[in-house]
């Protein structure tokens, strides 16, 4: 049978549509939710066809009380049944959701919705009780929608809306213009304030396009979803999406035998996951014995993936299967990928010598290019821009799935893209620092905004740290900036392995010197500075701040 998700389809909610007639009655959502009398973990689900007809049967409701298209509508629900039926009736109304990563914090998701204006608010009562009480969005919020008990603040609730629709209603999913906006997706503001992003449909579609593309994903697979927004791709490319019982906002802190257990009783196939994730899980796995035969494989973006957490996740999997690490951002994702089995026979060894880490090949279809490094904005593009193979420089981008505004931040936008109007495109800055090898492939080098410009010349956050990563003892390190007696200098600090903190810290520093005099590029980092427990984003528990690690070392410093 052909797959109908093989055709152009325009509204990404069309693609759920396509899978419910090809697969009516297989689990489309199946979700952790509280535990059995047994004590063992409960879960609940909806099958494709009801999915659809859930969120067609919402939309109808939703389009009642005056939710439409173009309208800007925040929503806070964590992932459940709920999320996925609120976002699909969204998408086929042509609303814009607004999705906002609640562990962000209170002040920035103030911010972000300020900056959104949403005119509809739809979320869980705690989310309403602090719209409420913090003002958000105070002076554009006119309708409201209540997932669970409503309490003071009117509106309709959630269980209203269903009882109010048609059971059998029709929904015509809207055909979206060609740059029609589809939804505002805020960055974790890991280097800044969040921004949120304008994705239409057609770069929803082209990132399903792709992902299905790179990664030979069939119809018919089973996904272990451990972040929301990837969690969306599931019901779109086809795939049983199991969610399970964990707190999505902190997967460093993940009980690993939940995840054990979801793998083993839905036969997953397919796992996104945060380093965090991934590392926690590969731990457990390691000292338990555990393997996980029915993974095809594993996704895992967010920040690099250091190779001795490949080396352990990869043990459990079965011969063939591989963790893969896509290179991207919430701009513009996939950009390059690369499969567990090149980094462990190949890129590793030069990564632990500095030269950054390899986030593989460009993805078909997108043009990457490593330009000169600027904090400034770039009127045009230029080919004198790009830089020759093996210098370093900021990663730049042209693709279909690359976003091409900021919503209502012209700044952010003019600084992030570069107009090329001889093709009627455009190129997104990554923010990143990397170069391309002879073989085409890109290494990864840090962010830009994390450089270090000494006397002596620019030091790279990723090629730094990837020398004294290889100490058994260390954790993880972060290359800072330090201003001393007038002078910009690169101070380490260091997060070492739990299993070392018995070891003497001078022993180590000294070791650690010896490692960095054996490379040119680290051979100036003198000072090592040991914290408990590095500052990372809420988002992936694993991209490290290291501006709050310069104020923190800045201080121990004096």
């Amino acid at each position: 049978m052909p797959d109908p998700a093989q055709k152009p389809i325009g509204n990404i909610a069309g693609h759920l549509s396509a899978m419910a007639r090809l697969q009516p009655e297989r689990a489309a959502i199946i979700c952790a939710r509280g535990r059995d009398a047994n004590g063992a973990v409960a879960y609940e689900q909806l099958s494709f066809a009801e999915l659809e007809q859930r969120s067609n049967r919402l939309a109808l409701s939703l389009a009642e009380i005056g939710i439409g298209r173009g309208l800007r509508t925040a929503l806070m629900v964590p992932p459940g049944l709920d999320f996925f039926v609120l976002t699909f009736a969204l998408f086929k109304l042509g609303a814009v959701p607004v999705l906002i990563d609640p562990g962000i914090g209170v002040r920035n998701l103030g911010g972000c919705l300020k900056q959104a204006q949403p005119a509809a608010f739809i979320g869980i009562s705690k989310a309403h009780a602090a719209r409420v009480v913090l003002g958000w969005a105070r002076g554009t919020v006119r309708t409201c929608v209540t997932v669970g008990a409503r309490w003071f603040w009117g509106g309709y609730s959630l269980q209203e809306l269903n009882a109010m629709a048609p059971t059998a209603g029709a929904c015509e999913a809207i055909e979206p213009e060609l740059e029609e906006t589809a939804a505002i997706l805020f960055t974790s503001g890991s280097t800044g304030a969040p921004k949120g992003v304008v994705y239409t449909h057609a770069m929803f579609g082209a990132q399903v396009t792709h992902i299905r593309n790179l990664y030979g994903i069939e119809a018919g697979e089973t996904d272990l979803a451990t972040f929301p927004l990837f969690a969306l791709f599931g019901p779109a490319l086809g795939m049983t999406t199991v969610i399970p019982e964990m707190d999505p906002a902190r997967p460093a802190t993940v009980n690993p035998e939940n995840i054990f257990g979801a793998i083993e009783k839905f036969q997953i196939t397919n796992m996104f996951g945060s380093p965090a994730l991934i590392n926690r899980v590969g731990r457990h796995g390691e000292k338990h014995g555990l393997k996980l035969p029915t993974l095809r494989r594993a996704i895992s973006a967010g920040a690099p993936v250091p190779a001795k957490v490949l080396d352990r996740f990869v043990a459990m999997m079965s011969p063939g299967a591989q963790v893969f690490t896509p290179y991207g951002a919430t701009e513009c994702l996939p950009v390059a990928s690369i499969g567990s089995t090149e980094i462990l026979g190949d890129t590793r060894y030069q990564t632990d010598a500095g030269a950054g880490v390899c986030v593989g090949r460009p993805v078909p279809g997108l043009e990457a290019r490593v330009i000169r490094i600027t904090d400034e904005p770039i009127a045009a593009w230029d080919k004198a821009l790009a830089l020759p193979t093996g210098e370093i420089g900021e990663i730049a981008v042209r693709a279909n799935h690359a976003t091409r505004t900021y919503f209502e931040m012209p700044a952010a936008t003019a600084l992030a893209k570069i107009p090329d109007t001889a093709s009627n495109s455009f190129f997104h800055r990554m923010g990143d620092l990397g170069y391309f090898d002879p073989q085409g492939r890109v290494w990864f080098c840090g962010r830009k905004a994390h450089r270090v410009e000494t006397p002596e010349g620019v030091m790279f956050t990723i090629p730094c740290e990837a020398v004294f990563n290889t100490d058994p003892r260390i954790f993880r390190t972060a290359l800072v900036g330090v201003r001393r007696n007038g002078r910009m200098t690169g101070v380490l600090c260091v997060e070492l392995e739990a299993a070392a903190g018995k070891e003497s810290q001078d022993a180590i520093r000294e070791a650690l010197k010896k490692l960095g005099a054996m490379h040119e590029h680290t051979r100036r980092i003198d000072t090592f500075l040991f914290h408990p427990g590095f500052p990372v984003d809420v988002r992936h528990n694993a991209k490290i701040f290291r501006e709050k690690l310069a104020v923190w070392a800045e201080k121990q410093l004096g």
